[in-house]
């Protein structure tokens, strides 16, 4: 029903995607937005707000918070209530205001590496330092090294973890084992979970994504839960997100964070799309994925039959696809440049996310299936055999 074929040509609309690229024949599959139209719900209530003409500063109704509990209780099973949800302009800011609000500076904020760029720059911008939990990898998948976060936990300048679930970039959905484990060490130490749960609706068949937040009520309590529509329906640039805390405490230091830098309002634009998305964005989603997972399997064809020293690892969750290098004996920044200067293919090197991420690359895969391919044979011109 839905073409996700279609051409869109997204240069000359100052895209952070496209137009930032050297060369026009350069193909992007870096920063985490997708080449699609959105749901044509959301552009018509966009359109609807647009022909309006008169943009003031907005409310944000009863009616956007309806729209988001329900989706997450028909989504996820989880019936967010009204007065957990804080508003903010993105889940970064949102993160930051968060660690600004539960640390000092000097405090420790725990992340699991290899892990998203912004972390890092949220915990440094706050005066906070990165204890790095580095993920286990092995035979090709990744899992959480259970002791090394017991200790980090136990070091009393932890106040906070940063988990993201799904994992940006590994592609890993997290077990409710798993988020158990990782609760039960987190609330024995006293440290609160600041769960980043942007990639919750982009999860490959056979996986189920868990909201921290349904563990349990302590659970719940010693926990913030970031999300927003942006990854899902492809509306980044909005700027629309919300931040659930069950606790009262927690939730009012959180809002004054956000105060203190303004970063808690919405535009008018932002309330209209989570709305259109969430009450009438969800067949447009199914397809969407159905999509995206025949996009991750042309690609892991491709690279079993022409690049086989390379290995695709499992795409359990986003549409970030993490693929090992290290075969090929040389860093992921200098497989990144070849690729773009020889190749015309921006992807990520690995680095960008960590030490831990020496020998590995990130590659958007959401775009166009034709766009995919051409960039997949490019990569086995250069690395094939």
């Amino acid at each position: 029903m839905y073409d996700f074929d279609e051409i869109i040509e997204r240069r000359g609309t100052n895209c952070a995607k496209w137009d930032t690229m050297p060369a026009p024949d350069v193909l992007p599959m870096w920063v985490a937005d997708m080449d699609f139209r959105t749901a044509p719900a959301i552009i018509d209530a966009l359109e609807r707000r647009v022909r309006h003409g008169v943009y003031g500063y907005a409310r944000v109704p009863g009616e956007w918070y309806d729209a988001l509990g329900g989706w997450f209780a028909r989504r996820h099973g989880w019936p967010v209530e009204r007065g957990h949800v804080l508003t903010a302009s993105g889940v970064v800011p949102a993160l930051s205001a968060i660690i600004k609000a539960l640390t000092v500076p000097g405090d420790s904020v725990i992340i699991q590496t290899p892990a998203y760029n912004c972390f890092f720059s949220s915990i440094r911008n706050n005066g906070c330092v990165a204890s790095e939990s580095p993920l286990v990898y092995r035979d090709g998948t990744y899992s959480m090294d259970f002791d090394d976060l017991e200790a980090r936990a136990a070091d009393p300048a932890a106040k906070v973890m940063l988990l993201c679930s799904p994992h940006n970039p590994v592609g890993r959905v997290w077990s409710r084992e798993e988020l158990t484990r990782v609760g039960d060490i987190c609330l024995r130490n006293s440290v609160v979970v600041i769960a980043d749960e942007i990639h919750c609706d982009l999860i490959a068949p056979g996986h189920t994504h868990i909201p921290f937040a349904t563990l349990g009520a302590g659970f719940e309590r010693g926990s913030v839960t970031c999300v927003a529509p942006s990854k899902t329906f492809n509306l980044a640039g909005v700027q629309v997100a919300a931040i659930v805390a069950s606790d009262d405490s927690l939730r009012r230091r959180i809002y004054r964070a956000l105060n203190d830098n303004e970063t808690g309002e919405l535009n008018v634009f932002a309330v209209e799309a989570l709305i259109a998305a969430c009450n009438e964005g969800a067949e447009w989603l199914d397809e969407l994925r159905d999509y995206l997972h025949e996009n991750y399997l042309t690609l892991r064809r491709f690279f079993e039959t022409r690049l086989p020293r390379l290995r695709v690892l499992p795409l359990e969750g986003t549409y970030l696809v993490w693929v090992d290098c290290k075969a090929l004996g040389i860093s992921s920044a200098v497989i990144a440049k070849t690729l773009l200067d020889e190749g015309r293919i921006k992807v990520n090197p690995g680095t960008l996310y960590g030490a831990a991420g020496g020998g590995f690359v990130r590659i958007n895969i959401a775009t166009r299936r034709a766009d995919l391919i051409r960039a997949l044979e490019a990569i086995g011109n250069i690395y094939g055999q």
